[in-house]
């Protein structure tokens, strides 16, 4: 096993705050690293420096003669101009990576629902991050440096991302190098963790999980970390330990050694103290859903016949892919739209408090400072059994006591994201509505916040793609299908079983409809078959996209001035690249089309 990148006596300092001193470390051939810490100390930095995006102030990053390195950014520099398939490929031929199913699986999976031929700056933020993403999977890398890969990816595309990643390299070969907070994405890629903290870097062997149980017993030992923290932790192994009745795969470290750890632990929460506290403060009904149907004007009907019943203390996590309906049964659940038919009763004594993915709350507030917006409120609070100040809260959020003097406007994403949910929980509701929490929090504020949210006495509801913390809050999970509520007691790893079969049911009721022969006639597995009847559909979009573009070409060729030679020229071979595209795609269709099949 050889060393592919050297960091040596590498420093480097932001104004007001170094984040690397003096380190030297190495990234070998077959590693796969997951880069944890909190939000500043530097793992972005780090991975920057790493790729040569950032010269660091002292020291040297040294690559293998020869090896290449693929990286992707928290933000990407796509040009607007481009047409979608240049963002990705550049000037590479088409005819080079069309061919190519792995690379095909990959432009499926991840823009199947784009026109490689439009416009960059045409596509949303989370498209332009499928875009990114995409460039850098479809290329032949060593190493590759991923920060935060799984942002505006849903539950079924970072199951399928993690699965592409422990695939992508022959065992001992390649590198990878990843930031996220995504925890069980770390436990299910990566094979080594390096820890960022305190302007040093910390490496751990194994998973997320054996990260968890390394760093608790070395607190434990050396007992230099505050109680508060350590206690944080502690309840965080706990659930590793013993798991939500959900969670069906194994965390990567001993469940023996973490369970005598963590013997003598109260359990993360009370179920029935907090059931009885919630019933005190909310009555008997919560929300009652009949027969609840719901369409935008002019639309399909996004919510069908959905009758659901939300009792007090329940913690219900909402599983569901982008554009599911998520925030529209959020929206129909909390009063805030009404349904096209059905009724939704809500409870007399029911106080929302709701935190979106955009933080609306806090959207006017830019030029206040944080102790205004928390001078707001009450002066202390009933917390896990102790009155506790809205700074005293802050402060177990992570903000430091000069912190608070700073403008909403001078804060981090992740600070903003502590601040609106502190300011949900001080309104004091008793139904708190969460929609994706967890969005810029490193993974040690991930643990503070589920730990203040174990206290959380009313019902609470949370949409989250990040199955780990979906999992750590909530007790019952619900999965939103073609507009229906279902109940998965298996948790995600059920929800993904039942997308995976509503696939293959798709697939050869789209066979049949199409008269091909039965899926077992043509020897092809139901994997197989999605993978190819989803390029087939791709094609096949693509095929009717540009129906007309021949016509429309030669129709601009004719319009030019026959004495303008290089006008000429210019329309022919766009017209014969045209041309070219479309064959090679009528034979790729019609090759699906007889491996599939259909006639």
């Amino acid at each position: 096993m050889g060393i592919l990148i050297g960091l040596e006596h590498v420093g480097h300092e932001w104004p007001g705050k170094r984040v690397l001193e003096d380190q030297t470390i190495g990234i070998n051939e077959g590693e796969r690293i997951g880069i944890v810490g909190r939000n500043g100390d530097g793992k972005s930095t780090l991975l920057e420096i790493v790729g040569h995006v950032l010269e660091p102030d002292s020291g040297t990053v040294t690559w293998r003669r020869g090896i290449s390195v693929g990286y992707l950014g928290q933000t990407d520099e796509l040009s607007d101009a481009d047409p979608v398939r240049r963002a990705i490929f550049g000037d590479v031929p088409e005819y080079t990576w069309a061919s190519d199913a792995r690379i095909r699986a990959i432009l499926d999976e991840l823009v199947g629902d784009l026109d490689l031929s439009g416009l960059v700056g045409e596509l949303s933020g989370g498209q332009r991050r499928r875009v990114d993403l995409c460039r850098v999977l479809c290329h032949t890398w060593d190493v590759i440096l991923m920060d935060e890969p799984t942002n505006h990816l849903d539950l079924a595309a970072i199951e399928w991302l993690a699965d592409h990643l422990r695939r992508r390299w022959p065992a001992g070969e390649g590198a990878l190098l990843v930031v996220t907070h995504d925890r069980w994405f770390l436990d299910e890629v990566c094979e080594h963790m390096w820890e960022v903290h305190d302007r040093r870097i910390e490496p751990f062997e194994g998973g997320y999980s054996a990260y968890i149980q390394q760093r608790v017993e070395r607190e434990r030992q050396a007992a230099v970390m505050e109680e508060r923290r350590q206690n944080t932790l502690r309840k965080e192994l706990n659930w590793l330990a013993h798991g939500a009745k959900a969670r069906t795969s194994k965390p990567k470290f001993r469940i023996e050694a973490a369970r005598a750890l963590i013997a003598n632990d109260p359990p993360l929460r009370n179920p029935l103290e907090l059931k009885r506290l919630a019933v005190s403060r909310l009555g008997k009904q919560v929300i009652e859903m009949k027969d609840v149907n719901f369409a935008y004007p002019g639309g399909p009907r996004v919510i069908d016949g959905v009758s659901w019943l939300i009792g007090p203390g329940d913690r219900y996590g909402i599983l569901g892919a982008n554009g599911a309906g998520k925030s529209t049964l959020l929206a129909l659940m909390t009063g805030s739209l009404e349904p096209t038919s059905g009724t939704v009763k809500i409870g007399a004594s029911v106080r929302f408090g709701f935190m979106s993915q955009h933080l609306d709350a806090l959207g006017e507030k830019d030029d206040w400072r944080v102790l205004e917006v928390l001078g707001r409120y009450k002066r202390s609070y009933l917390v896990g059994g102790k009155m506790q100040s809205p700074t005293q809260l802050i402060e177990r959020l992570g903000f430091e006591q000069r912190e608070l003097q700073n403008f909403i406007k001078d804060l981090s994403g992740g600070q903003r994201r502590r601040l609106a949910l502190l300011c949900v929980i001080l309104e004091e509701p008793n139904v708190l509505v969460l929609d994706e929490p967890g969005n810029d929090l490193d993974t040690d504020m991930l643990a503070v916040m589920e730990d203040l949210l174990d206290s959380w006495p009313g019902t609470l509801l949370v949409v989250s793609h990040d199955r780990y913390l979906m999992e750590r809050v909530t007790d019952d999970q619900f999965a939103l299908l073609d507009g229906h509520v279902r109940h998965v007691p298996g948790g995600v790893d059920e929800y993904l079983r039942l997308l995976a079969e509503k696939d293959d049911v798709q697939t050869e009721e789209a066979t049949k409809e199409e008269g091909s022969s039965r899926p077992a006639d043509s020897g092809l597995t139901n994997q197989e078959r999605r993978e190819l009847k989803k390029r087939f559909d791709a094609v096949s979009r693509r095929l009717e996209k540009t129906a007309g573009e021949p016509d429309r070409l030669r129709a601009e060729m004719a319009a030019v001035n026959a004495s303008d030679y290089a006008a000429l020229m210019a329309a022919q071979e766009a017209l014969d690249a045209c041309l070219a595209e479309r064959g090679e795609l009528e034979d790729e269709w019609l090759e699906l089309s007889e491996r599939l099949g259909i006639e």
